[in-house]
């Protein structure tokens, strides 16, 4: 199993610092969402059922022909690689991790790639996975430069498979209007914009027959009836939607001018994270970690550093920040 960012009870026994005692930015999830409504009591009772709303509640949030609700987009991550027999397979990295071992896993050739190497290989790749905006980079790229390497891919039975998990609060980059094109796919995160992690809810976007595909890859009920429910209510939320989206690009901004305040200047990020690239990000995260501020270290990349969602933790990061400067100075 790889690790991820959110492992704070790991981090709270490490280092002797109680769990209440934390502040997590090491995921990139929303620190603050909606007030959960009443659930009704037989969301809970009854199977899930496909006629609830929550794929036309998607749909139109999305702005997809057609798509298919996941446990969270791993579920479709880790499914993907059994779709198709032996492939060479690109990734476009660093990224998100699972990417590469879930492909490697299941015994495809694996290239690993930077942005730039792209053109010259497409025609030598049965799939493309691109991470868009980057996690963690942030590198958010431009939607006629995807799809001109989606027709290349498509010209020989090629797909391209596009994350889009920190996508929502810029949805004019989305490739989503166009994931009905054959051999295209878009996996959509719930959690992470809705601040709603733990409710297990992410879409994969494609044209019916790759759908169908996955589906039966799935298996029935992959998401439970609960989360259907809550999500088919928030995904319907527009005025929700505005606010939140205002709100984390805002703090977004906040984020980056803070850190390019204490000499710690972001390489790249987005609404929900900014990333630090420092030769000292080891230390520096060791440093916030004996504070209680928990972050994403990616080596050698650098840091990745999730939103507060309170008053008080900004400025308990600013103070941590402010303290490892001076004794960096």
């Amino acid at each position: 199993m790889l690790e991820h960012g959110g492992r704070l009870r790991a981090a709270a026994q490490r280092h002797g610092i109680a769990l209440t005692d934390w502040l997590d930015l090491s995921t990139g999830i929303a620190p603050y969402g909606w007030a959960i409504p009443e659930i009704p009591a037989n969301a809970w009772s009854r199977l899930p059922e496909a006629d609830d709303g929550l794929e036309a509640a998607a749909q139109r949030y999305y702005g997809a022909r057609s798509l298919l609700p996941l446990a969270g987009s791993q579920a479709a991550i880790q499914a993907l690689p059994r779709l198709r027999g032996p492939a060479r397979v690109g990734v476009v990295s660093p990224c998100y991790a699972e990417h590469a071992e879930a492909w490697r896993r299941e015994g495809h050739q694996l290239v690993e790639l930077c942005e730039a190497s792209v053109p010259k290989t497409l025609d030598r790749l049965d799939v493309l996975v691109v991470v868009n905006p980057n996690n963690p980079s942030g590198r958010l790229i431009g939607t006629e430069q995807l799809l001109h390497w989606h027709a290349r891919l498509a010209d020989h039975g090629g797909w391209l498979v596009v994350d889009e998990a920190f996508m929502d609060c810029t949805p004019q980059h989305s490739l989503a209007a166009h994931s009905h094109l054959p051999g295209l796919m878009v996996l959509r995160s719930f959690g992470k914009f809705f601040g709603l992690a733990g409710a297990r809810l992410g879409f994969a976007l494609a044209h019916g027959g790759l759908l169908r595909a996955l589906e039966e890859q799935l298996g029935p009920w992959p998401v439970g009836g609960p989360t259907r429910w809550l999500g088919s209510v928030l995904l319907a939320d527009a005025e929700g939607q505005r606010r939140q989206r205002q709100r984390l690009s805002e703090d977004g901004a906040r984020l980056a001018a803070l850190l390019t305040e204490q000499e710690l200047p972001p390489t790249g990020g987005c609404a929900l994270f900014q990333t630090v690239c420092d030769a000292k990000a080891a230390q520096l995260h060791d440093h916030l970690a004996r504070a209680g501020i928990l972050t994403r270290l990616f080596m050698p990349l650098g840091l990745r550093f999730g939103l507060p969602g309170e008053e008080s933790g900004w400025a308990r990061l600013e103070q941590a920040l402010r303290h490892y400067r001076e004794q960096n100075a």
